[in-house]
């Protein structure tokens, strides 16, 4: 089932509110605050030089080299495109993560297994992990990582979550059967850019653009991209923000369910009963995020700020 979060039409729909605290993503709530645009990036064609130009800042940011990097729609767009330009029949996506790796295979023909132990990823042709995970925030080191990579045809990493943890990353030291999948707009909380990045072998890279078609990222996003990736200041303020505000709503939470797990942008609970748990928190306005797939996990974005952290506190203690 290709379930996610972020549909706050439906909780209108359900609960009749309009001031909703989304909290069903892993969006950061804390946007870079982006400037007016060029009317280049408005009204003209995005150029080559204009995606050059992001490419040498995210390859910068990431650590890797610039013909290594391609810029798409978003990193669902790679992970869409990626089945049909790595050859092979037999992929296994470590499990339970975001369910979009799986599905895109399987609707590009592969046999998918998603198996639980990273050992059971080997003998894959195309084997995808995400680090860290989505939704428990399980890690593994580049070192474990390579591993995992040396017993699989082609590994995918989907580092949609590893920019507050560049010790994680694999962008700068990747095997040359490891593609490396970053998202723009989870950390920068820009989502509505669609913006994202693949890290792989060049040779790989011309078939995934190849794929992806002229101009496969808009203007908007390259111009705004290129500023926020090279904006050093925001990102270490951003990731104290971020280490401080999970732990400050795991204060919050844990007074009444046990953490998990996660990440520095989201935090996923166990809880009696997941959905009687979405229900109080949507009762006061809270969007979050549930699985069909497990009865008592509930995951929580980072709120932005205090008022929305109080609201959160308020939701356990609200009558009825």
């Amino acid at each position: 089932m290709r379930d996610h979060g972020g549909d706050i039409d439906k909780a209108a729909g359900l609960f009749g509110r309009a001031d909703w605290i989304d909290l069903s993503t892993g969006i950061n709530r804390r946007p870079w605050q982006a400037g007016p645009l060029s009317a280049h990036a408005l009204t003209a064609l995005p150029t080559a030089a204009d995606t050059a130009r992001l490419s040498a800042v995210a390859a910068a940011r990431f650590g890797c080299p610039q013909d290594q990097v391609l810029p798409l729609a978003g990193a669902s767009a790679a992970i869409q495109l990626l089945p049909h330009v790595i050859g092979g029949r037999r992929a296994a996506v470590l499990s339970p993560t975001y369910n979009e790796h799986a599905a895109s295979l399987r609707a590009a023909g592969w046999e998918v297994a998603e198996p639980a132990d990273p050992t059971a990823l080997a003998g894959a042709d195309l084997a995808v992990i995400v680090n860290p995970n989505n939704p428990d925030g399980r890690e593994f080191t580049p070192a474990r990582v390579a591993a995992l990579a040396a017993t699989v045809g082609h590994l995918v990493v989907d580092e949609s979550f590893t920019d507050p943890r560049p010790d994680l990353s694999m962008a700068g030291t990747r095997p040359e059967n490891v593609t490396v999948l970053r998202s723009f707009g989870k950390f920068w909380g820009l989502a509505g850019l669609r913006l994202g990045f693949a890290i792989a072998a060049p040779g790989l890279l011309a078939r995934l653009a190849e794929r992806a078609g002229p101009w496969a990222v808009g203007g908007p996003a390259l111009e705004i991209g290129t500023q926020a990736l090279a904006d050093a200041q925001w990102i270490d303020d951003t990731v104290v923000w971020l280490s401080e505000a999970a732990l400050h709503l795991d204060q919050i939470v844990t007074l009444h369910w046990p953490l998990v797990g996660g990440t520095h942008l989201f935090r996923l609970y166990d809880t009696p009963d997941a959905q009687a748990a979405h229900e109080l928190l949507a009762r006061a306005g809270i969007w979050s995020r549930i699985f069909p797939w497990h009865p008592r996990w509930i995951r929580l974005g980072i709120p932005g700020s205090r008022e929305e952290f109080d609201r959160v506190a308020g939701a356990f203690t609200a009558p009825g």
